[in-house]
C-alpha cells in the first residue's frame, strides 16, 4: 500500500493513473456492453398511409361508382418478405417491404428478437444474405441505404423508404452495427 501511494505521489503515476482512467472510459463508451442487458420492446402498428385523392381523381370516382357507393382502398400490400438469420448476434423474426395505399415503401421487422448494441441500423442492401461468419461483412461491400437507427432489439416496427429509392433495386435487408461494420442479423427478401 505505501508502494501505491509513493507512485501516485509521483507526476509519473499520475499521469499513468490518467491514462488508465480515460482509456477505461473511451473503452466503455465505445462498446456500451451494459446494452447487452438493456432491452428496448418497440411495437408499432403497420402504417396504413392513404393517398389523399386530388380533384380530377374524386371526379373519376364518382364516374365510376354511379351507386355512391366509396370505394375501399386496397390496404398496405407486401412485395417482398424473408427471415432474419443470426450474424454477430443471435436475430429471429421477419421482415417485409410493404407498398403503402399512398405508394410509399416500408420495411416492416415483425417478431424482432436481437442483442442491443450501439449505434445499430437497419440498411436495405443488394448484397447477398450469407450464413455463419461469411455474412458479417458483406452488407456496406455493395448498396445500401440506411433508413435509420433500430427502434428497439425487440418488437415489430417500421422503416420508411425514402421517395427518390428504388426498392426493387435491393434483395436484402440487415441489421448492422455502424460503429463495428458488422451484421447483428439479415434476411433475404423473396418476392411474394
Amino acid at each position: 500500500m505505501a508502494r501505491v501511494r509513493e507512485l501516485l505521489g509521483r507526476p509519473l503515476g499520475i499521469g499513468v493513473l490518467l491514462v488508465v482512467v480515460a482509456t477505461a472510459g473511451f473503452g466503455l463508451y465505445w462498446f456500451q456492453p451494459w446494452k447487452l442487458w438493456q432491452d428496448q420492446t418497440v411495437e408499432e402498428a403497420l402504417p396504413t398511409a392513404q393517398a389523399t385523392p386530388g380533384p380530377a381523381e374524386e371526379e373519376q370516382a364518382v364516374e365510376a361508382e354511379p351507386s355512391g357507393a366509396p370505394s375501399s382502398p386496397a390496404g398496405p400490400r407486401t412485395l417482398a418478405a424473408g427471415k432474419l438469420i443470426s450474424h454477430e448476434h443471435a436475430t429471429s423474426g421477419t421482415v417485409k417491404l410493404v407498398r403503402l395505399d399512398d405508394g410509399s415503401h416500408v420495411v416492416r421487422l415483425e417478431n424482432l428478437d436481437t442483442s442491443n448494441g450501439p449505434d445499430l441500423r437497419v440498411w436495405l442492401t443488394d448484397a447477398p444474405v450469407k450464413e455463419g461468419q461469411a455474412g458479417w461483412h458483406v452488407f456496406d461491400d455493395g448498396e445500401y441505404v440506411s433508413l435509420g437507427k433500430l427502434k428497439g432489439n425487440k418488437g415489430s416496427q417500421n422503416y420508411a423508404v425514402p421517395n427518390d429509392v428504388d426498392p426493387s433495386r435491393f434483395t436484402s435487408v440487415s441489421i448492422w452495427c455502424d460503429r463495428f461494420d458488422v451484421s447483428f442479423g439479415a434476411a433475404e427478401l423473396g418476392r411474394a
